[in-house]
């Protein structure tokens, strides 16, 4: 069963639907037994971390979402599910995160020539291959909407990287521990592709 966790800051519905276009189905989830229960488990996000931690915490479900990368059983953290992996974010201040990967959440830096958030379409640029990237070409183009970028700690995890001003962290993946800056639900077929693929792990 793949699980998507609500903690009332996720576009649900729309991954749901993503989901259910490549013919799997999907259970929106917000007790911590369903979590436990999850064979795979999907953690979205839209909006600001410090209030998005505070409602996994307040829903008692950092320890099994914690549990379920541990026990390696397929996860996937989409755009704010990303940046909550990490030790510690500059959101409006320092708050910490789920401290699963070392690194932190840093605001695009100041520019002219740039317009934050990055919104939109960009390129995909892999730093190797990963069951989630099977059949999807190297320079695959996804779509993007944030205004934050995580910064790893250890380069091994960084699976795609992606420039906008800077070259920044788009994908990481650890084991079967996988997570997109990007909205996979938003990038049509590329975006389904990659569902296809995290279904089969």
């Amino acid at each position: 069963m793949i699980a998507i966790v609500d903690y009332g800051m996720g576009n649900l519905r729309s991954v749901q639907k993503a989901i259910e276009k490549i013919g799997q189905s999907a259970q929106i989830v917000n007790r911590p037994e369903q979590v436990r229960a999850a064979s795979r488990l999907i953690l979205p996000g839209v909006g600001a971390f410090r209030d998005a931690i505070h409602e996994l915490q307040r829903l008692e479900l950092v320890d099994p979402i914690r549990e379920h990368i541990q026990s390696d059983k397929p996860f996937l953290g989409i755009c704010l599910g990303l940046q909550m992996l990490f030790k510690k974010s500059y959101e409006g201040g320092e708050w910490p995160g789920l401290g699963i990967l070392p690194g932190e959440v840093v605001r695009f830096p100041p520019s002219a020539d740039l317009k934050v958030p990055h919104m939109g379409w960009n390129t995909l640029e892999p730093t190797g291959r990963i069951p989630l990237l099977d059949s999807i070409p190297a320079d695959a183009s996804v779509y993007f909407v944030h205004s934050y970028y995580v910064v790893p700690s250890q380069p091994e995890v960084i699976a795609t990287r992606t420039t906008y001003g800077v070259t920044f962290t788009s994908m990481v993946a650890r084991g079967n521990m996988f997570a997109t800056q990007f909205h996979p639900e938003k990038s049509q077929k590329v975006g389904l592709q990659l569902l296809t693929n995290f279904a089969k792990i």
